[in-house]
Order: C-alpha cells, then structure tokens, then sequence
C-alpha cells in the first residue's frame, strides 16, 4: 500500500531518551510579516518584545521573538504547535503574513524527536540513510487548516552537518520505506546546543 502524500510539519512524539512527549511549550512573540503555520521549525530572531507591547492581554516586554526558519538556517529554536487566538477572529490558526503580532507556543527543548514525512524528491529516503543527516524543505503551510508544508528534503541526506538527524521510521502499518514515508528525527543544529548566541 502506497504511504499517504500529506504533509504536516514536524509533530513531537517524544524525547531521545525514550520518554513519550508530555507538552512542555514556552511562549514566544512572533512580529515579523511571514507566515508561520503549526508544525513549522521556527528560529530566535536575536531580540525581545520592546516595553508597552500587549498581545491579548499579556505583557510581552523581554518575550524572546521568533519567526519561521528557511531550510539552511542553522539556529533552529524547535518547531511552533499553536498560536494563541486572536480576539478579532479565532478561526486563523496560523500567523498570517502580516504586522499582526501573534504568540506562538513553541517546543524548543533540543532533544525532541519528531515525526516528518520526506518530500521523495528525486529518490525516497532508504533505509542506509538512517543515522545521516538532512535539511527540510520549506513549503507554505494550508490556510484554512493552518497546518506547515514543511517536509523532510530527501536529496539532502548527508554525514556533514545539516538540519536534522535522521533516527529511523515511523512505525505504523500505514507507513513504509519509499514515497513519503514518515520518518522520525530530532533537530540537529539547534539554538540551544550551541555556545554561539544569535
């Protein structure tokens, strides 16, 4: 049976020592124009929320900024799940692109592991790939579900240094080596196993 194309992000699932995934998020103030949907890998923008700036009521002054991250950054913070709602329209689930300040809630722990389905650009992930390293691909999210776009790049798979490690694949009958498969990862070069500040 042919794995189902659909992409979603990267959802946690649990931590590298085994331990299932129990929700621990930090909020963050997202200002910049991009979109960000849920299940995006997201970076630290280098700043903090000025004196005076409110977000649904809640002081933002020093809350660290973030904003959605491209393949090829190497300062990833972890990936947003959710945003809280807006009070002018609760159905937008994802930051929209534009000046409307949002606050993400986001898993920034570095040792998470996630699941993200692979692009199959070219070739599929196989299974000698495990244990390699790989970026992921940036696509926009779905506006109407506010779900990430963003995939597992497949062609990208190497020993030197890029985004994510590859652990192994998902297993659930409905998941196979080949097309879209859904793989699990953890974030390679993230902000907080670095000693180099933004």
């Amino acid at each position: 049976m042919a794995n189902t194309d659909r992409a979603f992000g990267m959802i946690p699932v649990r931590h590298l020592n085994g331990s299932p995934y129990n929700g621990p998020l930090r909020m963050y103030l997202f200002e910049a124009s991009n979109a960000v949907y849920l299940g995006d890998p997201v970076e630290l923008t280098g700043t903090a929320g000025a004196a005076g700036i409110t977000v649904n009521g809640i002081n933002c002054e020093g809350m660290p900024t973030a904003d959605v991250a491209e393949a090829g950054d190497t300062l990833i913070l972890g990936v947003v799940v959710a945003f809280l709602p807006l009070q002018t329209d609760q159905t937008v689930l994802h930051k929209l692109a534009n000046s409307t300040r949002r606050i993400g809630l986001v898993v920034d722990q570095p040792d998470v592991v996630y699941e993200i389905q692979e692009d199959s650009d070219g070739a599929a992930t196989a299974a000698v790939d495990v244990g390699e390293n790989a970026d992921f691909i940036y696509a926009a999210g779905n506006a109407t579900t506010g779900i990430s776009g963003v995939e597992l790049d497949s062609s990208t798979h190497v020993t030197t240094t890029a985004n994510l490690r590859i652990l192994g694949l998902v297993r659930r009958p409905d998941n196979a080596i080949g097309n879209q498969a859904k793989w699990e990862v953890y974030i390679n070069e993230h902000a907080f196993r670095t000693t180099t500040g933004v």
